[in-house]
Protein backbone atom coordinates (compact mmCIF):
# COMPACT_ATOMS: atom_id res chain seq x y z
CA UNK A 1 0.00 0.00 0.00
CA UNK A 2 1.02 3.44 -0.13
CA UNK A 3 -0.57 7.13 0.29
CA UNK A 4 0.35 9.99 -1.98
CA UNK A 5 -1.51 13.51 -2.01
CA UNK A 6 -1.77 16.52 -4.56
CA UNK A 7 -2.84 19.67 -3.32
CA UNK A 8 -4.16 22.62 -5.28
CA UNK A 9 -3.50 26.07 -3.91
CA UNK A 10 -3.98 29.55 -5.24
CA UNK A 11 -0.22 29.55 -5.04
CA UNK A 12 0.36 26.74 -7.57
CA UNK A 13 0.95 22.61 -6.71
CA UNK A 14 2.48 20.17 -3.70
CA UNK A 15 2.66 17.39 -4.01
CA UNK A 16 3.88 13.98 -1.73
CA UNK A 17 4.14 10.26 -1.54
CA UNK A 18 5.40 8.18 0.89
CA UNK A 19 8.20 5.08 -0.60
CA UNK A 20 7.19 2.37 0.93
CA UNK A 21 6.17 -0.76 -1.05
CA UNK A 22 6.23 -3.91 1.77
CA UNK A 23 6.36 -4.15 5.26
CA UNK A 24 6.84 -7.67 6.93
CA UNK A 25 8.18 -8.17 9.73
CA UNK A 26 12.11 -8.74 8.69
CA UNK A 27 11.22 -7.20 5.06
CA UNK A 28 10.71 -3.51 4.56
CA UNK A 29 11.52 -2.07 1.07
CA UNK A 30 10.96 0.97 -0.70
CA UNK A 31 10.57 2.70 -4.16
CA UNK A 32 10.10 6.20 -5.54
CA UNK A 33 6.24 6.87 -6.38
CA UNK A 34 6.77 10.52 -7.94
CA UNK A 35 7.91 11.22 -11.23
CA UNK A 36 8.49 14.54 -12.85
CA UNK A 37 8.90 15.56 -16.59
CA UNK A 38 10.34 18.89 -16.62
CA UNK A 39 10.81 21.68 -19.47
CA UNK A 40 12.01 24.49 -17.58
CA UNK A 41 9.87 27.40 -18.79
CA UNK A 42 7.63 25.25 -21.44
CA UNK A 43 5.60 22.80 -19.10
CA UNK A 44 6.06 20.92 -15.73
CA UNK A 45 4.14 17.51 -15.34
CA UNK A 46 4.34 15.22 -12.13
CA UNK A 47 3.04 11.90 -12.02
CA UNK A 48 1.91 9.96 -8.48
CA UNK A 49 1.18 6.67 -8.45
CA UNK A 50 -0.31 3.99 -5.96
CA UNK A 51 -1.70 0.49 -6.53
CA UNK A 52 0.42 -2.82 -8.32
CA UNK A 53 3.97 -1.71 -8.27
CA UNK A 54 4.45 -3.81 -11.65
CA UNK A 55 1.98 -2.02 -13.23
CA UNK A 56 2.69 1.24 -12.47
CA UNK A 57 6.50 1.08 -13.69
CA UNK A 58 5.55 0.05 -16.44
CA UNK A 59 3.09 2.91 -17.00
CA UNK A 60 6.26 5.18 -16.33
CA UNK A 61 8.48 3.38 -17.95
CA UNK A 62 6.27 3.36 -20.98
CA UNK A 63 5.94 7.12 -20.81
CA UNK A 64 9.49 7.80 -19.73
CA UNK A 65 10.26 5.81 -22.91
CA UNK A 66 7.90 7.87 -25.66
CA UNK A 67 10.01 10.48 -24.37
CA UNK A 68 12.97 9.66 -26.42
CA UNK A 69 11.71 8.07 -29.15
CA UNK A 70 10.14 11.22 -31.06
CA UNK A 71 10.02 9.35 -33.99
CA UNK A 72 7.17 6.89 -32.47
CA UNK A 73 3.82 7.45 -33.74
CA UNK A 74 2.72 8.02 -30.07
CA UNK A 75 2.58 11.42 -28.82
CA UNK A 76 5.26 11.88 -25.78
CA UNK A 77 4.19 13.65 -22.66
CA UNK A 78 6.50 16.32 -23.32
CA UNK A 79 4.84 17.18 -26.26
CA UNK A 80 1.01 17.38 -25.90
CA UNK A 81 -0.59 20.66 -25.87
CA UNK A 82 -2.41 20.46 -22.47
CA UNK A 83 -3.02 18.60 -19.39
CA UNK A 84 -5.66 17.44 -20.46
CA UNK A 85 -4.15 15.25 -23.42
CA UNK A 86 -1.35 14.30 -20.80
CA UNK A 87 -4.25 13.02 -18.73
CA UNK A 88 -5.53 10.98 -21.51
CA UNK A 89 -2.24 9.53 -22.41
CA UNK A 90 -1.93 8.37 -19.02
CA UNK A 91 -4.78 7.35 -18.53
CA UNK A 92 -4.94 5.23 -22.02
CA UNK A 93 -1.41 3.89 -20.97
CA UNK A 94 -2.66 2.62 -17.84
CA UNK A 95 -5.46 1.01 -19.02
CA UNK A 96 -3.01 -0.63 -21.76
CA UNK A 97 -1.04 -1.73 -19.27
CA UNK A 98 -3.69 -3.48 -17.50
CA UNK A 99 -5.33 -4.68 -20.13
CA UNK A 100 -1.68 -6.59 -20.93
CA UNK A 101 -1.28 -7.78 -17.30
CA UNK A 102 -4.78 -9.09 -16.30
CA UNK A 103 -7.12 -11.00 -18.46
CA UNK A 104 -10.35 -9.76 -18.93
CA UNK A 105 -9.53 -6.30 -19.03
CA UNK A 106 -9.21 -3.83 -15.91
CA UNK A 107 -12.29 -4.87 -14.22
CA UNK A 108 -11.51 -9.22 -14.35
CA UNK A 109 -8.79 -9.00 -11.70
CA UNK A 110 -7.82 -5.98 -9.01
CA UNK A 111 -4.38 -7.92 -8.45
CA UNK A 112 -2.90 -5.50 -11.22
CA UNK A 113 -5.30 -2.36 -11.15
CA UNK A 114 -3.17 1.48 -9.97
CA UNK A 115 -4.50 4.35 -9.53
CA UNK A 116 -2.62 7.90 -10.50
CA UNK A 117 -2.49 11.93 -9.90
CA UNK A 118 -1.40 13.93 -12.56
CA UNK A 119 -0.63 17.46 -12.14
CA UNK A 120 1.12 20.37 -13.46
CA UNK A 121 1.53 23.11 -15.69
CA UNK A 122 1.64 23.70 -19.69
CA UNK A 123 2.77 27.18 -20.94
CA UNK A 124 -0.53 29.19 -21.95
CA UNK A 125 -2.64 26.97 -19.42
CA UNK A 126 -2.99 27.68 -16.05
CA UNK A 127 -2.04 24.49 -13.34
CA UNK A 128 -4.06 21.63 -13.55
CA UNK A 129 -4.43 18.30 -11.42
CA UNK A 130 -6.24 15.48 -12.23
CA UNK A 131 -7.54 11.61 -10.20
CA UNK A 132 -6.49 8.95 -12.66
CA UNK A 133 -8.71 5.41 -12.33
CA UNK A 134 -7.39 1.99 -13.04
CA UNK A 135 -10.61 1.93 -15.91
CA UNK A 136 -8.70 4.62 -17.96
CA UNK A 137 -11.23 7.82 -16.94
CA UNK A 138 -10.57 10.71 -14.68
CA UNK A 139 -11.63 13.52 -12.94
CA UNK A 140 -9.82 16.99 -12.31
CA UNK A 141 -9.26 19.05 -9.17
CA UNK A 142 -11.71 21.85 -9.19
CA UNK A 143 -12.76 24.48 -6.30
CA UNK A 144 -15.23 21.85 -4.94
CA UNK A 145 -12.53 18.64 -5.20
CA UNK A 146 -8.77 21.29 -4.31
CA UNK A 147 -6.67 17.95 -3.50
CA UNK A 148 -6.76 14.43 -4.04
CA UNK A 149 -5.41 11.63 -2.31
CA UNK A 150 -4.60 8.18 -3.93
CA UNK A 151 -3.90 4.19 -1.91
CA UNK A 152 -4.31 4.27 2.06
CA UNK A 153 -6.42 7.40 2.18
CA UNK A 154 -8.53 7.62 5.06
CA UNK A 155 -6.66 8.11 7.98
CA UNK A 156 -4.62 10.97 6.91
CA UNK A 157 -7.88 12.81 5.05
CA UNK A 158 -9.53 14.23 8.26
CA UNK A 159 -6.89 16.60 8.88
CA UNK A 160 -6.64 17.10 5.04
CA UNK A 161 -10.81 17.92 4.89
CA UNK A 162 -10.14 19.86 7.77
CA UNK A 163 -7.30 22.21 8.08
CA UNK A 164 -6.88 23.00 3.84
CA UNK A 165 -7.20 26.40 3.17
CA UNK A 166 -6.37 27.16 -0.65
CA UNK A 167 -4.67 30.53 0.66
CA UNK A 168 -1.55 28.47 2.30
CA UNK A 169 1.88 28.99 1.32
CA UNK A 170 3.87 26.09 0.40
CA UNK A 171 5.49 26.08 4.17
CA UNK A 172 2.14 26.04 5.72
CA UNK A 173 0.89 22.97 2.97
CA UNK A 174 3.91 20.85 3.81
CA UNK A 175 3.42 21.50 7.25
CA UNK A 176 -0.36 20.17 6.96
CA UNK A 177 0.58 16.92 4.56
CA UNK A 178 3.17 15.67 7.19
CA UNK A 179 0.52 15.76 9.63
CA UNK A 180 -1.61 14.22 7.53
CA UNK A 181 1.35 11.41 6.50
CA UNK A 182 2.16 11.09 10.30
CA UNK A 183 -1.40 10.14 11.07
CA UNK A 184 -1.31 7.36 8.42
CA UNK A 185 1.84 5.93 9.30
CA UNK A 186 0.83 5.74 12.29
CA UNK A 187 -2.38 3.67 11.76
CA UNK A 188 -0.62 1.60 8.77
CA UNK A 189 2.41 0.47 8.49
CA UNK A 190 2.30 -0.40 4.67
CA UNK A 191 2.92 3.36 4.43
CA UNK A 192 6.19 4.79 5.57
CA UNK A 193 9.19 7.01 4.98
CA UNK A 194 11.12 8.69 2.99
CA UNK A 195 8.28 11.16 2.07
CA UNK A 196 8.39 13.08 -1.26
CA UNK A 197 7.96 16.04 -1.72
CA UNK A 198 7.50 18.52 -4.55
CA UNK A 199 6.07 22.57 -5.31
CA UNK A 200 5.47 24.36 -8.29
CA UNK A 201 4.24 27.41 -8.30
CA UNK A 202 1.56 28.79 -10.65
CA UNK A 203 3.16 30.11 -13.82
CA UNK A 204 7.19 29.38 -13.26
CA UNK A 205 6.69 26.34 -15.26
CA UNK A 206 9.96 24.83 -13.26
CA UNK A 207 10.37 23.19 -9.69
CA UNK A 208 9.88 25.76 -7.16
CA UNK A 209 10.76 23.52 -3.93
CA UNK A 210 11.79 19.33 -3.54
CA UNK A 211 13.06 17.09 -1.33
CA UNK A 212 12.38 14.11 1.14
CA UNK A 213 11.95 13.47 4.63
CA UNK A 214 13.72 11.06 5.79
CA UNK A 215 11.95 9.04 9.57
CA UNK A 216 14.98 10.44 11.36
CA UNK A 217 14.47 14.17 9.42
CA UNK A 218 13.90 16.65 12.72
CA UNK A 219 11.11 18.44 11.05
CA UNK A 220 9.24 15.18 10.50
CA UNK A 221 9.80 14.17 14.01
CA UNK A 222 9.32 17.42 15.67
CA UNK A 223 5.69 17.90 13.98
CA UNK A 224 4.84 14.08 14.83
CA UNK A 225 5.62 14.49 18.67
CA UNK A 226 4.19 18.18 18.93
CA UNK A 227 0.94 17.29 16.75
CA UNK A 228 0.02 13.93 19.39
CA UNK A 229 0.43 16.44 22.32
CA UNK A 230 -1.26 18.77 20.84
CA UNK A 231 -4.27 16.48 20.22
CA UNK A 232 -3.74 14.89 23.59
CA UNK A 233 -3.93 18.53 24.84
CA UNK A 234 -7.22 19.16 23.29
CA UNK A 235 -8.24 15.83 24.30
CA UNK A 236 -8.05 17.03 27.45
CA UNK A 237 -9.70 20.76 27.20
CA UNK A 238 -12.90 19.18 26.14
CA UNK A 239 -15.84 19.22 28.15
CA UNK A 240 -16.90 16.27 30.34
CA UNK A 241 -19.45 13.96 28.96
CA UNK A 242 -22.03 12.24 31.54
CA UNK A 243 -22.70 8.90 30.95
CA UNK A 244 -25.26 6.50 32.75
CA UNK A 245 -27.80 7.93 35.53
Amino acid sequence: MTYCVGLMLKKGLVFMSDTRTNAGLDNISTFKKMKVWEAPGERIITLLSAGNLATTQSVVSLLEERTKSPEDRDPAILSVPSMFQAARMVADTLREIIDEQSEGGPTADSTFNATMILGGQIAGYPPKMFLIYPEGNFIEASDDTPFFQIGEIKYGRPILVRAFNENMSFEEAIRLLLVSFDSTMKANLTVGAPLDYLCVESDTLTISASGRFSESDPALQTISENWGAALQSALEALPEVKIGD
